[in-house]
């Protein structure tokens, strides 16, 4: 063999030795994640979700009249919270466990808790701090040095304005106090807008489409909440309940703000909606949104009651805390945010499926593909994620399951179940069960962010608990599973 023959030789081998590398390599890359399923949350929405609770603070005139919606002829003179603690707010709300608090900087009757330079129905007109005092300051300076987000309700309604009922001008007037608010005091979280108003009020169009797009352009990364969204939408009642069936998706064009006839599409969403529009759910820890001496914060067990019922219905709870005459938080509020707080740790702060071994009906890729039901037990509930197999459906009626077996001869004993969809790539799951030892105990429609179960049976005992999904948009893709006790929980059984 010449010299030259040898090196054709050698270079053909190596040329082989190449693609032969690079058909082992691509055999060994890892497969990709499924496609999403649209609509989509956007990056605002996804980090809402995740809070699960806030905390809503009325406060104004209306505290001091002992009314719930005030006349608009209130004289500012009667607001005078002496002992006002905006820090002893945000700390209730940081041992409340919640991450962002809502100040209603105007409600209905038109007075403004900072000093705006539109009107003198404001605390400029107050005797506290001899007209010099800005609630809404006080609340952001207390918030930020905390750590925790602020959000603002500006009522619609104005029932002490006298530009209210001519359209153009007072809409210029709401604009140039969005602009104060959202200008002055740094950045907002969550803004909320609400068609309510009473049945005798002045006619009045609001420029809604105005509205948010001047909230978008202040302040880009801001969550608007109505009836409508455009990011966050109402659940469509005051008792945060969410509906049994919950998707986060929703057309946009079936809403309108201030439509009671909506109020049931609303609580449920739409499987078929081309918008992410995730549902807020608001309720008063008291009967009243505006604090009264005569009243007491609910039970624990209604607090609870409530928190299953929309946390655990792939919405975020909204929980009304309102300040007293004195400008704290009562002491019976603050105490039984407490118990609630609690609770809830006691509740999920163990996973009885940490202890136990897990199967599914297959997984993306094959083993060692990341996609397997092992990531149901890690600490992601978003970007990790059990992916079965596609199959050979479209995913609507495929029999999916995964399955958790405990790795002691007892067993598990709990009455809480958990179960939290990837929903980055999308809502999909429309129907799911629940087995223990191969006996239904709980069933129920969508997941979403997060689906909690209360065994209505109470507590159960078993080695093996298969979690069956029946019908899905596409392959379900489930991020997280807990099983948990709640010792709170004492249902009647039959």
């Amino acid at each position: 063999m010449n010299k030259l023959s040898h090196s054709m030789h050698i270079l053909i081998c190596l040329l082989l030795l190449s693609l032969v590398q690079t058909a082992f390599s691509w055999r060994k890359s890892a497969p990709p994640p499924p496609l999403p399923i649209l609509p989509l949350p956007a990056y605002s929405q996804l980090k809402w979700q995740q809070r699960e609770f806030i905390m809503f603070l009325h406060f104004g005139v209306n505290t001091f009249t002992d009314s719930e919606w005030g006349t608009g002829h209130e004289s500012p003179a009667v607001f005078n919270p002496a002992g006002l603690n905006a820090g002893q707010w945000v700390d209730t709300a940081v041992e409340a466990g919640a991450s962002l608090v809502i100040l209603t900087a105007k409600h209905h009757d038109g007075f403004c808790l900072w000093p705006s330079k539109y009107t003198d129905h404001s605390v400029a007109g107050s005797p506290w701090k001899n007209g010099h005092g800005d609630v809404v300051r006080e609340l952001v300076d207390a918030a930020k040095s905390r750590g925790v987000d602020v959000g603002l309700y500006l009522s619609p309604w104005d029932r002490h304005d006298r530009r209210y009922g001519h359209n153009r001008a007072y809409n210029e007037y709401y604009l140039a106090q969005l602009q104060e608010l959202l200008k002055k005091y740094g950045n907002v979280r969550e803004i909320w807008f609400d068609g309510a108003k009473g049945t005798n009020a002045t006619n009045t169009s609001y420029y809604f489409s105005d509205w948010f797009s001047m909230v978008k352009e202040l302040q880009s990364s801001i969550n608007i909440f109505s009836d409508a969204g455009p990011d966050v939408r109402w659940v469509g009642n005051e008792r945060g309940f969410a509906g049994k069936t919950s998707w986060s998706t929703i057309n946009r064009t079936s809403l309108s703000i201030g439509n009671a006839s909506i109020v049931h599409y609303l609580a449920t969403g739409d499987p078929k909606g081309t918008d992410w529009l995730p549902a807020e759910c608001d309720v008063s820890i008291r009967d009243g949104w505006f604090w009264h001496k005569s009243q007491a914060p609910k039970k624990l067990s209604k607090l609870l009651n409530i928190y299953y019922n929309s946390v655990g219905r792939n919405c975020l709870l909204l929980l009304n805390v309102p300040p007293n005459t004195t400008g704290l938080i009562s002491e019976s509020d603050v105490q039984r945010l407490r118990e609630f707080r609690g609770a809830i740790t006691t509740i999920f702060s163990s996973n009885l499926a940490d202890k136990c071994s897990v199967k599914a009906s297959s997984q993306r890729g094959g083993k060692r593909a990341g996609f397997g039901p092992e990531n149901t037990l890690d600490g992601d509930h978003l970007w990790t994620y059990w992916a079965p197999g596609d199959g050979d459906g479209d995913g609507e009626e495929k029999d999916y399951w995964i399955e958790f077996e405990a790795s002691n001869d007892e067993g598990l004993r709990f009455n809480v179940v958990r179960i939290q969809e990837a929903i980055g790539l999308g809502q999909r799951i429309r129907r799911h069960d629940i087995y223990v030892d191969g006996e239904w105990v709980a069933g129920g429609t969508t997941v979403g962010y997060k689906k909690l179960h209360r065994l209505e049976r109470g507590a159960v005992q078993g080695k093996r608990v298969r979690i069956r999904i029946t019908e899905s948009r596409g392959v379900p893709l489930v991020s997280s599973v807990g099983f948990h006790f709640d010792p709170f929980w004492h249902p009647k059984v039959k």
